[in-house]
């Protein structure tokens, strides 16, 4: 829960509606080097996302998920989340970051439906 009492701390703070909120994580769901761009919706399976929707109390904020990939055993969950990355996965996983920036800025420059429609 450590990371919605941070977000709400900084939403608060910094007197942000939740419409100018952006939230970009990492997502075992995409595949590698790819995003997703969303205007609002359930915190899926990720616990950071349930974190922040929880203390939160409302899922109606803009977020970029960001494709991790899966590992190849399911009982190494945690230690391929926090673990070292392999070199091979690093420059793909670079992509999805670089991707994720420009998308960022698509979406403070022209709304979040432009950057959805270019970036989905």
């Amino acid at each position: 829960m450590l990371v919605g009492k941070a977000v709400i701390e900084f939403v608060k703070f910094y007197k942000i509606s939740l419409e100018d909120l952006i939230i970009i994580y990492d997502d075992m769901d995409i595949d590698i080097s790819k995003i997703r761009i969303r205007k609002s919706g359930s915190p899926g399976t990720h616990n950071g996302m349930k974190s922040i929707v929880n203390i939160l109390a409302d899922d109606r904020f803009p977020r970029i998920r960001v494709g991790i990939g899966k590992p190849n055993d399911e009982a190494d969950i945690i230690e391929y989340v926090i673990g070292a990355i392999p070199e091979e996965e690093y420059e793909e996983l670079e992509k999805g970051v670089d991707k994720a920036v420009d998308a960022i800025v698509e979406l403070i420059k022209n709304g979040i439906d432009s950057a959805m429609n270019k970036y989905n």
